[in-house]
């Protein structure tokens, strides 16, 4: 059956704003991944604002040497016992756990998918060099690596079933680098043993305890 004149004019002008909105994507996305250009040096900001964080791309995947290597974060705490002794944790893939959370989601968070990669991106910029600070943000990506940690043990429980979290005096965190094996009819040598980069040991501090890992924890001594 025929629409009606009305019905006519609504889907008309839904289609032309689908298209208008496609198109403006399209060129969006294709600005965000060409080379630098006029239209970008002027305009980037508003490209970027487009494109974060519902539309990143990582174009190496199609590079001429692809990504090789599964990153992931661990962590470990040491705490202290009601008797004074000191515990250290075993190694916590960090990771692994996002990785389970995306797992048979079809509609995962960025938080989940990017998070980490980001916040040790974000540290290693700033510490190239072993473990040298450099610039003005060093400081503030410590503190965000700090936090983030502390707020990931604040939900896992330690071998007496308590928060991690609350107890921690001190934590510390590493990459761990896995090679992708080659394909079997690949000629292509590259090692196969997992790399690390141990970042230090950080004290905590009450401002990096989350407000109810605080409670907890003064509650637990009372």
């Amino acid at each position: 059956m025929a629409l009606s004149l009305p019905y006519q004019v609504v889907v008309a002008v839904a289609l032309a704003v689908a298209a208008v909105f496609a198109c403006v994507h399209l060129a969006m996305v294709f600005l965000h991944v060409a080379p630098s250009n006029t239209l970008t040096k002027r305009h980037g900001e508003a490209v970027g604002d487009w494109i974060y964080p519902e539309f990143e791309q990582n174009w190496k995947l199609f590079a001429p040497n692809p990504l090789q290597t599964n990153i992931s974060v661990e962590v470990r705490a040491e705490t202290v016992a009601a008797d004074g002794s000191s515990r250290t944790s075993g190694w916590i893939d960090l990771t692994a756990q996002d990785i389970e959370a995306i797992r048979h989601n079809p509609l995962p968070s960025h938080t989940q998918q990017n998070q980490l990669r980001r916040a040790v991106d974000f540290y290693v910029n700033t510490h190239p060099e072993g473990q040298r600070a450099v610039g003005l943000r060093a400081a503030l990506a410590e503190q965000y690596m700090r936090r983030l940690a502390m707020l990931r043990l604040d939900a896992l429980e330690g071998p007496d079933g308590r928060a991690l979290g609350p107890e921690a005096r001190r934590v510390q965190l590493r990459t761990v680098s896995r090679p992708v094996p080659a394909a079997r009819w690949s000629t292509e040598k590259h090692r196969t043993t997992p790399g690390y980069r141990d970042f230090p040991w950080w004290n905590v501090t009450d401002a990096d305890r989350s407000a109810g890992a605080g409670t907890s924890r003064t509650e637990a001594g009372r």
